[in-house]
């Protein structure tokens, strides 16, 4: 049993310390990096014009050059068609912060793993301690053990040994056992008044 907790602990510790060297890594990578020449962009829009159809025109330019002229490649009209053809383009200058993605993408896995380790607690972790601190006893009863007088015999004996030890996790069990036996009992007084109606 302790060599089952300490290896889950380490599991669990193994996992996160991967999860911070990884955003540390590339968060490291991000902050030496230049602005990457696909952050930035000029795009044209240029509706049809005579025979022309429609076509939308991307370079990788500044912003200063950012205009039919520098972007439109190659000029689908000639001679003096070109000045016309320029004033229905419409460009504009579009600049993305990679980083700031990269780093929204971070925090979200950081997220997505932190829910994961939790999920494994929930599933590997959380059973040993309840074996471990109501022992082998079963919690619910079944429907003939209960009886209809007193529904909530068993969980004022866990009330009873949960007051012994003052704990969060003996009280959000108690809580929880209490809500089974309620949804139980609902269950059963349904299912009486189904087999009454019939």
């Amino acid at each position: 049993m302790a060599t089952l907790w300490g290896g889950l602990l380490r599991l669990g510790s193994l996992l996160s310390l991967s999860c911070l060297a990884l955003s540390v890594l590339l968060l490291a990578q991000l902050s030496d990096a230049a602005k990457n020449f696909e952050d930035v962009r000029c795009k044209c829009i240029c509706p049809p014009y005579k025979e022309n159809s429609g076509h939308i025109y991307n370079k990788n330019i500044s912003q200063k050059d950012c205009d039919c002229l520098h972007v439109v490649e190659p000029m689908p009209v000639r001679g003096p068609d070109v000045e016309a053809y320029c004033l229905r383009c419409e460009c504009k200058y579009e600049e993305r912060s990679s980083v700031t993605i990269k780093v929204t993408i971070i925090i979200y896995l950081s997220i997505l793993g932190l829910l994961l380790l939790y999920m494994v607690y929930l599933t590997l972790v959380e059973p040993i301690l309840k074996r471990r601190l109501f022992g082998h006893s079963q919690l619910i009863q079944s429907d003939d053990d209960i009886g209809d007088h007193q529904p909530f015999a068993n969980a004022h004996d866990v009330l009873a040994r949960s007051r012994g030890r003052a704990n969060v996790l003996n009280k959000v069990e108690y809580a929880q056992q209490r809500w089974k036996l309620q949804v139980q009992e609902q269950r059963k007084s349904v299912f009486d008044r189904h087999v009454v109606l019939s």
